[in-house]
């Protein structure tokens, strides 16, 4: 791992900045990457990101994998119900 390396940069009357080309390099942030920003104590931090594409399922195939599913509905309840806590 390199060794934290502080920066100073400008920020444009409209928010944005402009990492430096080092930095940039070191951590592999393309033209058009994605970078998170989270506020933390008093800090701005930011990291690269990575995006993953997500599936989006029809009704018709959610309601064919529902009729293939041979859950017993006693367990199929305790599932459920596992998942809802997640949320």
């Amino acid at each position: 791992m390199s060794p934290p390396s502080k920066s100073s940069v400008v920020v444009s009357p409209r928010g944005q900045i402009t990492l430096p080309s080092v930095l940039r390099k070191r951590l592999g942030v393309k033209a058009g990457g994605i970078i998170t920003l989270e506020e933390r104590g008093g800090e701005i931090v930011l990291r690269p990101a990575a995006v993953l594409e997500i599936e989006i399922y029809s009704d018709a195939e959610i309601a064919d994998w529902d009729a293939q599913d041979n859950l017993e509905e006693s367990i199929r309840a305790k599932l459920q119900q596992k998942l809802s806590k997640r949320s």
